[in-house]
């Protein structure tokens, strides 16, 4: 049995979440979550079970569960809670940062949210109230990424510090905490995040050494950039 049929059977193909249809982007989205959840801890952006992941199938937001490390969760540990954070299925709890996501997707139209402890944004976090302007992918981001101010785990508070910081950017640094970024899809979010990552350690590299001071880009160079980046890749079709 395939993990989307697993997933059926566990909360059933009709009824209180939706059609067939329904059922199968849940279980479709559920699956692509648990795997960039494991890839935010192969790739070192996370230890343990810190940090999460979100997506956002219409009008029902999937979350990693509270302290269940990614490696044990199965289709049948989906968890899924509306825009105010009603749990709609699922018998563990979401993340504690569920308070962030939701902000971002009540403010934004974003389609999915990654939040890690990377080690060198976290760092970066401490030093200053914005990365430099150290490389043009900042442009990625809409900007240079700001830090929020320190707040404590899991509160309204933390959730509010970030939006303030996410102003005109798609994604910040929380200070002594972590990262968070937002995209269209899954994929695109944890790009952002694995590019903020980069870029923080490129600037803490370039800092590092003794006599010299990194140059940085100018905001038109950025914004340059910007637009740019907008066209990259190959286009849809």
């Amino acid at each position: 049995m395939t993990e989307q049929r697993q997933w059926q059977r566990q909360h059933g193909e009709h009824g209180q979440h939706g059609d067939r249809e329904d059922a199968d982007a849940i279980a479709k989205a559920w699956d692509e979550l648990v795997d960039a959840a494991r890839r935010t801890v192969t790739d070192g952006l996370v230890v343990g079970t810190s940090g999460n992941v979100s997506v956002r199938v219409g009008g029902t937001v999937l979350v990693t569960p509270s302290g269940v490390p990614y490696d044990r969760l199965r289709p049948e540990d989906a968890v899924g809670v509306d825009l105010e954070g009603r749990q709609l299925f699922g018998d563990l709890s979401p993340t504690s940062e569920l308070p962030m996501h939701l902000a971002i997707y009540r403010s934004t139209d974003a389609g999915a949210v990654v939040h890690t402890h990377a080690v060198h944004a976290t760092a970066v976090s401490m030093l200053v109230a914005e990365l430099p302007a150290v490389h043009y992918m900042a442009g990625i981001l809409g900007g240079p990424p700001r830090v929020a101010p320190y707040a404590l785990y899991g509160t309204e508070e933390l959730a509010d510090h970030m939006l303030h910081a996410l102003r005109d950017r798609t994604g910040c640094l929380l200070q002594n905490h972590g990262t968070i970024t937002y995209g269209d899809s899954l994929s695109q979010a944890y790009d952002r995040t694995a590019q903020l990552e980069w870029m923080s350690r490129l600037w803490l590299t370039a800092a590092a050494v003794p006599g010299h001071a990194p140059t940085l880009l100018s905001p038109s160079r950025l914004r340059e950039a910007e637009e740019r980046l907008k066209g990259y890749g190959q286009p849809a079709g």
